[in-house]
């Protein structure tokens, strides 16, 4: 198993200061995810080859590898153009991956809720150009469930996984998304859906969120009234309402040996006391 953070509270730092700042805190492991000078929200990358070198100096140097480069495209957009621009993004990140010599890739379904079956219909063209990639590359992937992406819950992201047939691509499930990725269940069933995904279940991100369907959906109060807008958070653990004892118990009967993601960006000015926290709670949990 490798417990990772995902640096994002630390991404105004240049990339070595970044790596550094990890390995002082502890971790083995980053998952790289989107910052402006390197791999940007929804754009091209903007990492050449110094800048790729640069990276793998700078984790050499410090003792720390990558488990995973997280991109985040608009692989699923019911928009051609936006689409097409997103296989493009993919492609080149799929080859500095492949040159960081990084294993694992994850990412979110993407598309609109709105338009559910137009978004699944562009993500399985766009999987037709990535997936011949991935393999030939020798690059795993996992996917997620993301609030207002075209797939929000779990038992329908889980049997999507599943449908595209490769042992390589695998599920993501993300504890702050739990009361989404739970539908219209109140109190989110954590173990049910965990031991749902069963040996798909390779990778869970890792924070606390609130229960926004709490106190009869009046946790949070949000105007105007019916705005179709998601609410969650990624908090220290024991911030929030997630069952950690159902998600831990569960990861340990299941004998959970994936990526293990630190990935708390509430704290940007506590970061390195936060950061730390969740890596000494993880490793406890996981070693129990």
């Amino acid at each position: 198993m490798k417990i990772a953070i995902d640096p994002y509270m630390f991404r105004a730092l240049p990339i070595d200061d970044m790596v550094r700042t990890v390995a002082e805190l502890g971790y083995e492991y980053i998952e790289l995810s989107p910052r402006d000078d390197f791999m940007p929200f929804f754009l091209h990358p903007r990492a050449d080859d110094e800048r790729v070198a640069g990276l793998k100096n700078s984790l050499r140097r410090h003792g720390v590898k990558l488990s995973s480069v997280l991109p985040l495209y608009k692989w699923s957009s019911p928009d051609e153009t936006e689409r097409q621009a997103a296989v493009r993004y993919w492609k080149r990140m799929i080859e500095i991956t492949a040159e960081l010599e990084c294993p694992l890739m994850n990412s979110e379904f993407n598309g609109r809720p709105e338009r559910a079956a137009e978004s699944e219909a562009a993500f399985w063209r766009s999987l037709d150009e990535l997936l011949p990639l991935f393999e030939r590359e020798g690059i795993a992937l996992n996917l997620e469930a993301h609030p207002d992406d075209f797939c929000e819950e779990n038992t329908s992201a889980v049997d999507l996984v599943r449908a595209l047939n490769k042992p390589w691509v695998n599920y993501l499930y993300c504890a702050p998304h739990s009361f989404h990725l739970s539908g219209a269940d109140p109190a989110a069933d954590i173990a049910g859906m965990m031991r749902y995904a069963g040996d798909k279940l390779q990778h869970v991100h890792i924070a606390d969120s609130f229960n926004h369907k709490g106190s009869s959906g009046l946790r949070y109060i949000l105007n105007p009234p019916g705005t179709p807008a998601r609410i969650h958070q990624h908090l220290d653990i024991g911030q929030g309402e997630v069952d950690w004892e159902a998600f831990f118990g569960t990861l340990r009967e299941l004998k959970f040996d994936g990526v293990a993601t630190a990935c708390v960006f509430a704290w940007e000015e506590r970061a390195r006391e936060s950061s730390a926290f969740m890596l000494e709670r993880i490793t406890k949990e996981l070693a129990a």
